[in-house]
Order: structure tokens, then C-alpha cells, then sequence
């Protein structure tokens, strides 16, 4: 492949990985915003965690996937690749509700936002995968 095709192929999947970093961003808020408005309905949720415990958790997570995407427009691929990979498996952390309690326990709102906020957090592996095999 030119160099020209790598680098355009690169410069689309940056692009793709913006995208996908504000869908799974707008994803974890809508999981964050169920449970911190409903902390008292999800199952046996540790006392210890509360409301604006769970709003700064969300702030702090996406603080983390912003540096990590500008450390790669700065010119530091591997730095912001590797800090995107840290806020997006934190996307899988969702999955801790069913540790707590299975998934039958929880509502019907509560599994969509813990699925949609892991499945938007896979997407991003997508993309990063796609970025680190670049050509």
C-alpha cells in the first residue's frame, strides 16, 4: 500500500474513532444519569456509592478518553491509543451491576444502559484495533 493510502486509511479511521468515542461518551452519560437517578432501584448497590459519586465517575471516565484522543491528534499514537484502550474497557465495568445481582433483577431500563454503554465501549476497540494494525 502508498503511503498515501496509509495515511488516508489512518486519517478516516481517526475520524471513525471521533465518532465512536462521543457515541460511547452520550452512552455511558444515559447509563451514568440512570444510575445515579435510580441508585436507590438498582440492586444491592453499595451504600458507599452515591449520586455525585456516580456523575463525577462518568466526568472523570470521559476527562480520560478526551486526554487519550488528543495525546493522538498531538502526534503521540501510542500514548492516546493507549489511554483510549483504558477509558474504553472501562465501558466493560458496567457489567459489575451483575456481579451485585443478575441481570433478571435488574429493569428492563437498567440492562439497555448497561448493554448499550459496553457495546458502545467494544466499538471503540474496533476502531483501535483498526488503528494499530494501520498498514
Amino acid at each position: 500500500m502508498s503511503r498515501e493510502r496509509a495515511m488516508a486509511f489512518e486519517r478516516a479511521w481517526v475520524k471513525v474513532l471521533a465518532v465512536l468515542l462521543f457515541a460511547y461518551a452520550t452512552a455511558s452519560l444515559v447509563h451514568h444519569v440512570h444510575n445515579a437517578e435510580f441508585l436507590a432501584d438498582y440492586p444491592n448497590m453499595p451504600a458507599w456509592i452515591t449520586r455525585p459519586a456516580v456523575y463525577a465517575a462518568w466526568l472523570c471516565e470521559t476527562m480520560l478518553g478526551a486526554t487519550g484522543y488528543l495525546l493522538l491528534r498531538r502526534g503521540h499514537p501510542a500514548f492516546g491509543l493507549s489511554v483510549i484502550a483504558v477509558y474504553a474497557a472501562l465501558g466493560f465495568d458496567a457489567f459489575v451491576h451483575y456481579a451485585l445481582a443478575p441481570a433478571g433483577a435488574h429493569t428492563a431500563a437498567m440492562n439497555v444502559t448497561i448493554w448499550l454503554e459496553a457495546a458502545a465501549a467494544a466499538l471503540v476497540f474496533v476502531a483501535l484495533a483498526a488503528l494499530v494494525r494501520r498498514p
